[in-house]
């Protein structure tokens, strides 16, 4: 798959699909998606697409709710599949998110950590996702320290997150948390409101 990343100027957008239409019609690829798509840039793409964009990638996690600034429901109405990454946070993982009280009890009644939690939430959501092998990362890092084992390891354990459910009303209760509340768009461009950006970056920088 081809994923196209966000302009702030619509003609550019249009163009840039333009050229990823023409990739997949010439077999250079199989299917093209988006990166980081507001509904600006969605939009943008959709006025001028002959193909729509198989999925849209962007930030879902508990805390942001079932349809973070109504992303989600408006590129699922056009047939845009949601495909979520930073399940447990982004641009490293969220002590605030693995720490709260609810994740925490819920854990602990399934026998899984907290971060499993996160993600089978992500993935009961109907939503496909894409994941660290660890929750050793930070902003441009992701490591598995010098165990060679602890990649294969930490893939095992969340490919194991298919082998149990959150129950209706752990679900309910879940996507009812309001914090931590970010924008979906993370790292995307000026052509979507309330972008994840520099001031962002250097506040995390400084915290880690």
């Amino acid at each position: 798959m081809l994923m196209l990343r966000d302009s702030p100027d619509a003609k550019v957008i249009q163009s840039q699909w333009a050229a990823m239409e023409e990739a997949l019609e010439k077999g250079q690829t199989r299917s093209i998606g988006v990166i980081n798509f507001c509904e600006f840039s969605l939009t943008s793409v959709l006025k001028t697409a002959k193909i729509k964009p198989a999925l849209n990638y962007y930030l879902t996690h508990v805390g942001m709710g079932l349809d973070p600034k109504g992303l989600r429901s408006f590129g699922e109405s056009f047939g845009i599949r949601t495909f979520a990454y930073g399940a447990i946070g982004e641009p490293g993982p969220n002590k605030e998110l693995l720490e709260n009280p609810l994740l925490v009890q819920i854990a602990k009644s399934h026998s899984v950590s907290p971060e499993a939690v996160a993600l089978r939430w992500v993935l009961q959501t109907g939503a496909a996702a894409s994941v660290r092998p660890t929750i050793e990362f930070g902003l441009g890092s992701s490591a598995c320290g010098l165990d060679t084992n602890k990649c294969d390891m930490g893939l095992r354990q969340r490919a194991s997150n298919f082998e149990w459910e959150l129950t209706t009303q752990e679900m309910d209760a879940l996507s009812a948390l309001t914090s931590p509340n970010d924008n979906p768009t993370l790292f995307s461009s000026s052509g979507c409101p309330d972008a994840f950006g520099m001031k962002e970056m250097i506040k995390y920088l400084k915290s880690t």
